[in-house]
């Protein structure tokens, strides 16, 4: 979505985040289609940690060859197994990437405003984990019940049942994440129930940017 005429306000920022295989990347290609900028925070952390990227290299020197594929690329999901397993690791892992990923995403917004952009949305895993709230303009939480989700995760992403709860049980509840968000985006069913319930959210974020044009 761009602005039309002159640039006269910065965007609204849009927090969206989600528990695990809830299906919060279904509703930000949503959002972007009816006209947000989107950032996809899971794509920055991909490029944070690129091959030839500092990151990667001192991913490399901590852990080892371990969690690289044969080309040098992180292997994300050796590394996964590994930051779960381990607090420390993960907060160490955490302390490497985020300055990268923090940059990248500094460097989005200013490309969305550079563009007009009167929504932007932020696609972000570990939103309230981060305590990154306050960053947005509005909050937003798709979530599905733990069973939905559970099942999602093995038919999509090859997770077992132990993957998935380890995974899960490290994040902040739903019930958590619920009470904090400013909207709650329910993922029980299929795509068009998900696109029904996104639509009744979007339009109340475009009629507060609609407003303030």
């Amino acid at each position: 979505m761009k602005r039309r005429g002159a640039s006269i306000r910065r965007p609204i920022f849009v927090g969206l985040t989600g528990s695990v295989v809830a299906g919060k990347s279904a509703v930000g290609k949503l959002f972007e289609t009816w006209g947000a900028w989107r950032i996809d925070a899971d794509q920055l952390a991909r490029r944070a940690v690129e091959p030839g990227s500092l990151p990667l290299a001192q991913i490399q020197q901590r852990w080892g060859d371990v969690v690289l594929h044969p080309d040098g690329s992180l292997d994300r999901d050796a590394m996964r197994t590994l930051v779960f397993e381990d607090e420390d690791e993960r907060v160490q892992l955490e302390m490497i990437v985020h300055p990268a990923i923090r940059e990248l995403r500094k460097a989005a917004r200013d490309d969305a405003m550079k563009a007009g952009a009167l929504i932007v949305l932020e696609e972000v895993p570990l939103l309230f984990e981060s305590k990154l709230e306050g960053d947005y303009d509005v909050t937003i939480v798709v979530d599905a019940r733990t069973e939905v989700r559970s099942a999602r995760a093995f038919v999509t992403r090859n997770w077992s049942a132990e993957e998935f709860r380890s995974i899960d049980s490290s994040q902040m509840s739903s019930d958590d994440k619920r009470k904090r968000a400013d909207y709650v985006i329910e993922n029980n069913g299929d795509l068009d129930l998900l696109e029904q319930s996104a639509q009744l959210v979007w339009n109340i974020v475009a009629s507060s940017s609609d407003c303030n044009e």
